[in-house]
């Protein structure tokens, strides 16, 4: 399945790019999952998962849950809870 990874405020500065489109492996389903894969990435991936407390989600712009399933073509936002302009 390929999605869309989009990256703000401090993820954004940590991986070093604002998005990418990712073919995701079969068992990449949900947005835990894909969290998951992305920090099993390495680095910076792991540093900027890990080193924020919490990291929210939404898919296609809305908010979205680590259960929440994925569908080919989706647009994945994380992002801390407060943003800035």
């Amino acid at each position: 399945m390929k999605v869309t990874v989009l990256y703000f405020a401090q993820l954004r500065e940590a991986v070093g790019r604002d998005r990418e489109t990712l073919d995701l492996p079969p068992e990449v389903v949900t947005v835990g999952a894909l969290r998951q894969w992305l920090v099993g990435r390495g680095s910076p991936w792991t540093e900027a998962f890990t080193g924020i407390r919490r990291i929210r989600a939404a898919v296609a712009q809305d908010m979205a849950r680590e259960e929440t399933l994925l569908a080919e073509g989706a647009e994945v936002a994380f992002f801390p809870p407060v943003t800035g302009g």
